[in-house]
């Protein structure tokens, strides 16, 4: 038998959690967030970080957006199962 952890006590859906080091991301909206809160530290258009991540801007827009994605809803299903999340901080690299 697995046991997963419980999940139900995650923030509620679309909620963002600013931390002092960054964001932590428990769905779509969250990381939506805190990829435009980097892209606008980085001084970066949106067409700009689309060019040089070889994507669509509308695509970035959808994340920006929150929008949920298949890879975002496989991504965050993962982490749920796992009771883990994503931390998002500024990188000193």
């Amino acid at each position: 038998m697995c046991a997963f952890p419980d999940t139900t006590s995650s923030p509620a859906a679309g909620a963002e959690i600013r931390t002092s080091s960054g964001f932590r991301v428990y769905d779509a909206a969250g990381l939506g967030a805190a990829l435009r809160h980097q892209r606008e530290l980085a001084g970066l258009t949106q067409a700009q970080l689309a060019e040089a991540a070889g994507i669509q801007r509308t695509y970035l827009v959808r994340l920006e957006n929150g929008e949920m994605t298949a890879q975002a809803e496989r991504l965050v299903t993962l982490l749920r199962l796992l009771g883990a999340r994503i931390t998002v901080d500024r990188a000193d690299w």
